[in-house]
């Protein structure tokens, strides 16, 4: 999985990761952060989230994404007309309160994080391979200013059941890769296979989502 896949998947339109709504668990569990309105939010492999849209209307946002497609289709499907421009080499797509970037997160400094309070990872971590997992917790890391609190999401399920992505992030793994640097409270557990039929077609016996309340 390199940049080639994610380009490709976006151009055959394989986003069965990408959710039309906003996501339910987002509305009931950001208030868990403690966050102020105007503090800024951090959205890592955005993609064209809708998420955004209800976070945005609450905290200036900034999402990295490497896909043009995402990020044109992000804006145009919102009906927004986006300010463009480059720093420190990525694509810049913004409005007022929404800030993308259009590149690598790994090429990412942290002064174009200054100031954020809150993240929100719903299909970040999970849509990378396990070799990938720890290298994103140390990017984010070195990127995340200290007392910022994250929103994250994860699924479990029998790995050897389905290729990912999205892969299979079980409670111990995130204990492993965070625990060093951040608090880490789970907040919600559900077993969500009845209501994926996709996951069932692709074979999965058990399906779990996971959200945790993380603070650096």
């Amino acid at each position: 999985m390199d940049a080639a896949f994610w380009h490709q998947r976006w151009q055959d339109n394989l986003i069965g990761f990408h959710q039309a709504d906003i996501n339910p668990h987002l509305q009931s569990f950001w208030p868990r952060l403690g966050l102020r309105p105007g503090d800024a939010v951090f959205v890592p492999l955005c993609g064209k989230s809708r998420d955004m849209l209800w976070l945005g209307a609450r905290h200036p946002v900034l999402g990295v994404e490497l896909s043009p497609i995402a990020v044109e289709a992000f804006f145009t499907e919102a009906g927004l007309v986006p300010r463009q421009g480059e720093e420190h080499g990525f694509s810049v797509c913004e409005t007022d309160r929404l800030r993308l970037l259009c590149g690598d997160f790994f090429d990412l400094v942290p002064q174009q994080l200054r100031g954020v309070r809150g993240v929100y990872d719903r299909a970040a971590l999970i849509a990378l391979p396990a070799h990938l997992r720890g290298r994103y917790v140390s990017r984010l890391n070195e990127l995340v200013p200290v007392g910022a609190a994250m929103l994250l999401v994860t699924m479990e399920y029998p790995q050897a059941e389905m290729d990912g992505p999205p892969f299979a992030v079980d409670e111990a793994e995130v204990h492993g890769l965070f625990a060093d640097s951040w608090s880490i409270e789970r907040v919600y557990q559900q077993d969500v296979l009845a209501s994926e039929p996709k996951f069932r077609q692709r074979g999965l016996s058990r399906l779990s989502e996971k959200i945790f309340v993380l603070q650096r």
